[in-house]
């Protein structure tokens, strides 16, 4: 292993936000096998580190609410749908993680017991203090919420003491890098900066959750083997934070 899981983690809990597109790959759409592997890969690393995961998945790769509702699905139709397609996510990183020999749970907020546990935040803390990564599906079982205000959620809900976002660049940038060449990185922003600029980094509900907690988030490209390197305190990706007191 890396030099990097000889250090102590800067993190003792985390939670990662996976959104659907990650699973997709260098594809549009679907699961890619070896992306999900990769990930797993990753969180193998971190166990060894020592830090305890909790991983928060979207479904954009199979389908997204808000792009349905807009060619004419019902909203909370559109929506509930896009939960169940989180679970569909959620059921391939388990398989990925336990062919890497790492114990997970996976929870979700609607109730379906032949696939999965329900969410019970003491349950998912337990599992987390027996060294079991806990995959959580289905969003907030709530139409109108986005994972982003899952991720946010189950963050503060088991103790996270950050939010990792993994993405395709390499941070959060003031324009589209993969449009703009030009595009420039912030290595630090405040929760205030992100919601005045419109930045893409989670969406408002989110930020403001995180912001009244002061709940960091760290974003980041989620190639190898970055998640690690984020989790032993390299200076990887964007942060944001609360402002400074003055």
């Amino acid at each position: 292993m890396s030099d990097d899981l000889q250090a102590t983690p800067k993190f003792k809990r985390a939670l990662l936000k996976l959104s659907g597109e990650a699973f997709a790959g260098q594809e549009d759409f679907g699961i890619d096998p070896r992306t999900v592997a990769s990930i797993a890969r990753q969180v193998a690393d971190v166990k060894e580190l020592g830090t305890a995961l909790g991983i928060v998945v979207g479904g954009g790769n199979i389908i997204r609410g808000l792009s349905a509702s807009a060619q004419g699905t019902d909203r909370t139709t559109a929506d509930y749908m896009g939960m169940l397609a989180t679970v569909i996510n959620a059921l391939a990183l388990q398989d990925a993680l336990e062919k890497e020999g790492i114990q997970t749970r996976v929870q979700t907020a609607i109730w379906m017991q032949e696939l999965a546990e329900p969410y019970i935040r003491r349950r998912a803390i337990r599992h987390l203090e027996k060294g079991r990564v806990v995959i959580f599906a289905g969003g907030t079982g709530n139409p109108y919420f986005s994972t982003d205000t899952s991720a946010a959620l189950r963050a503060l809900e088991i103790g996270a003491e950050c939010i990792l976002k993994g993405t395709r660049v390499d941070g959060v940038y003031d324009s589209d890098p993969m449009v703009n060449s030009d595009a420039k990185m912030f290595h630090s922003l405040s929760y205030i900066d992100v919601l005045n600029r419109g930045l893409k980094v989670m969406d408002s509900t989110a930020i403001s959750l995180c912001m009244d907690n002061r709940l960091p988030i760290v974003v980041f490209n989620l190639k190898a083997p970055n998640i690690v390197r984020v989790l032993a305190g390299e200076d990887v990706g964007t942060l944001v934070h609360a402002e400074e007191s003055t």
